[in-house]
């Protein structure tokens, strides 16, 4: 990955697949780094598209986070990213914390937006939901456990449906990742903040971008109310429901996912 500045910060990026393609850009959630995409869906999207994935603020080799942040700020960021690549506008995938930004970025920077695709997310205000609070709890006291391994498999076991979480090969990989490149707590702290704070209900008919909305039946941490709220509140938005899948979709469907991202985004097949 390479560092570019973007404004006061830089960010750590990586620029792959077609590069003459339709530009993409993907804003990945909470806790999770630019390789969380995960290698099956990033392959199939590089088939057509450029695809840009990036470590937020405070992620890996990006810039400390010295405090509080917000899905806005964190959308400027974006919005800067794009720039500083030298890219008038993209199409534009944020999953969870990512597609909170993502609205963000359409509603502040509409003209950086072709296409928008919002993925196991939320946007606060009536309506919407967060993780139980058993679940969120479990989540917690997991990661300030000090204990490394039960952190990743609670992580690992909320963010995918229970049928999933048993695949052992998956959760191999979904470790991996997290041990070649972990977010520190204090961040992931300050990220849950910046998403219990997110708030676009209200907004969202705002949105002129061509919008999809995915979203699992079985997503522990933001149920699909969120999605089909969302989806109501963007004129002409594309519903999309996973039956039987969790919060990481794009890991338990990698070819639908990326099959929907394209047809979104016209591209040929």
């Amino acid at each position: 990955m390479t560092l570019i500045d973007v404004g006061a910060i830089q960010l750590d990026y990586e620029r792959s697949g077609k590069r003459e393609g339709p530009p993409l850009l993907l804003i990945m959630g909470m806790s999770g780094t630019a390789l969380h995409w995960g290698e099956p869906f990033l392959e199939l999207l590089r088939a057509d598209f450029d695809v840009i994935a990036y470590d937020h603020h405070g992620v890996g080799a990006s810039t400390p986070l010295d405090g509080p942040i917000t899905t806005r700020e964190m959308a400027d960021d974006a919005a800067r990213l794009l720039a500083a690549l030298g890219l008038d506008d993209a199409h534009v995938m944020g999953i969870s914390m990512g597609g909170m930004i993502a609205q963000e970025l359409a509603l502040n920077h509409p003209e950086r937006i072709r296409t928008l695709t919002l993925g196991c997310t939320y946007c606060g205000g009536e309506g919407s939901a967060l993780a139980a609070e058993a679940d969120l709890a479990e989540l917690v006291a997991a990661m300030g456990s000090g204990d490394r391994e039960r952190a990743l498999r609670a992580g690992w076991e909320i963010n995918v449906s229970r049928a999933f979480a048993v695949d052992d090969d998956a959760y191999a990989k979904f470790r991996a990742i997290a041990m070649r490149r972990a977010v520190a707590v204090p961040v992931i702290m300050q990220q849950m903040q910046a998403c219990a704070t997110h708030d676009t209900n209200a907004r969202l008919s705002q949105i002129t971008a061509p919008t999809l909305v995915i979203h699992g039946t079985d997503d522990r941490l933001l149920p699909v109310q969120n999605g089909r709220l969302i989806a109501s509140r963007i004129s002409g938005a594309q519903l999309e429901i996973f039956d039987s899948v969790g919060h990481l979709f794009f890991w338990e469907r990698p070819e639908r996912s990326a099959e929907l991202v394209r047809a979104h985004a016209a591209v040929p097949a």
